[in-house]
């Protein structure tokens, strides 16, 4: 069995190419305004990401200022209650500012600086993103300016002010469906008159290249962390992996440190309220392939190649794409992607409130929930999930809508 994985031994140096493709998916569509900008992150970023002094200086950050490593903590009660399967979760709720953001939020900041920029400007949708940029900017003394949609807005108000409170410009879009979409159309708006003293920091494992790269690169920690603390704790390997993926962040990070190992990986898409157009954000499950945003990859989009309605309970997973490197893995057959429904992840959620204290981001339920359908299954075992994010953003909403979870009888 394990040689099925011996083809991935060398992946990481296979992907992506020098133009920014993995397979047939990402590169740079730019306009031409923009190539100079790109090219210059990339050159950046290039000769940076081997400098000893830069990653060094990463590694004191991630240690002293983010609290890394983070843990991988072991389900016992939730794991006996549904079976025999053995349930570990990746404790990224643990990292400062409660979620994976962070871990390339500062990386670009620490970019920004070294390029001389001013400001960092960046699009949120759950809000995690923004507060971890917000903290990078307040940590190098930067401009930050974070576009959000009316609608996340108002689901994710303890973000919205603890962004302020780290000084950062939250500025509302009032556009189509007021969500993730929008937002990262106008900070993209916003970056084409302020290349010259500001670097747009992407939010996800999307974009032009360097960023699919960039954001994959720093986001490995995770999953590097993990796999040497799952072998410390059990002296195997978790026979499963999932995380839940939107754009794909957290998911691409906790994935690759395992791509070339016997272990089955999947990645776990948001289907919201059901398969109709408008009602889930599937990309993969339902999409196709096209270009937005500066890339191609599997989008949700019509005849016309327009992005699609999206939507999912998740803010942070509201959006009608996935990174290229999920596409070109996906096609690879190498990570399989399977979509959970709002119930099955609100579940889930409640399910680890009261089973081991821990109260998730709804995000991170989506993956949680994967791994209940797995242990319910009967069959021993061990699954591994990224638990991307704490929910203390989600609980206002969560008690408008679901109460405290009586009706999943617990």
């Amino acid at each position: 069995m394990a040689n099925k994985y011996r083809e991935f031994d060398n992946y990481l140096k296979e992907y992506p190419s020098l133009e920014g493709y993995y397979g047939q998916y990402g590169g740079a569509h730019l306009p031409p305004q923009l190539e100079a900008a790109f090219k210059e992150i990339n050159i950046a970023y290039n000769t940076i990401a081997r400098s000893a002094k830069f990653i060094n200086e990463l590694r004191r950050i991630r240690k002293e200022f983010q609290g890394r490593p983070t843990p991988v903590y072991h389900c016992q009660r939730l794991s006996n209650k549904l079976g025999l399967t053995q349930i570990y979760v990746k404790r990224e709720d643990l990292n400062h500012t409660g979620a994976h953001k962070l871990n390339h939020c500062m990386g670009e900041g620490l970019l920004a600086t070294y390029m001389g920029k001013k400001k960092i400007i960046a699009e949120t949708g759950a809000g995690q993103h923004g507060v971890a940029l917000a903290t990078a900017a307040a940590f190098f003394g930067l401009e930050c300016d974070i576009y959000m949609g009316e609608v996340d807005i108002a689901k994710q108000a303890p973000n919205v002010t603890r962004m302020k409170m780290l000084g950062a410009r939250v500025i509302p879009v009032r556009h189509g469906l007021k969500t993730l979409k929008e937002a990262v159309d106008a900070a993209f708006e916003a970056y084409l008159n302020e290349y010259d003293t500001a670097i747009y920091c992407i939010g996800s494992a999307v974009g032009p290249h360097p960023f699919p790269q960039m954001v994959r690169d720093f986001q490995m920690v995770v999953g590097i962390e993990a796999r040497e603390q799952f072998l410390e704790m059990t002296g195997n390997l978790p026979d499963q992996v999932c995380a839940c993926v939107g754009g794909g962040s957290n998911s691409i990070g906790m994935f690759l440190p395992f791509v070339a190992d016997p272990v089955e990986i999947y990645g776990v898409e948001p289907l919201g309220r059901g398969s109709a157009i408008g009602d889930h954000a599937a990309s993969i499950t339902y999409g196709s392939k096209g270009t937005m945003h500066g890339f191609e990859s599997y989008m949700l989009q019509d005849e016309q190649g327009q992005p699609q309605p999206v939507y999912s309970i998740a803010s942070g997973l509201d959006y009608p794409a996935v990174g290229p490197e999920h596409a070109l893995l996906h096609d690879l057959g190498r990570v399989n992607y399977v979509a959970v429904d709002d119930e099955a992840a609100m579940e889930a959620y409640f399910m680890l409130c009261r089973y081991e204290g821990i109260i998730p981001a709804i995000e991170s339920a989506h993956a949680l929930a994967y791994a209940v359908q797995v242990a319910r299954e009967g069959n021993p075992g061990s699954i591994l999930v990224n638990l991307s994010g704490r929910g203390d953003k989600d609980v206002d909403y969560i008690v408008e809508h679901y109460g405290y979870g009586e009706k999943f009888n617990l």
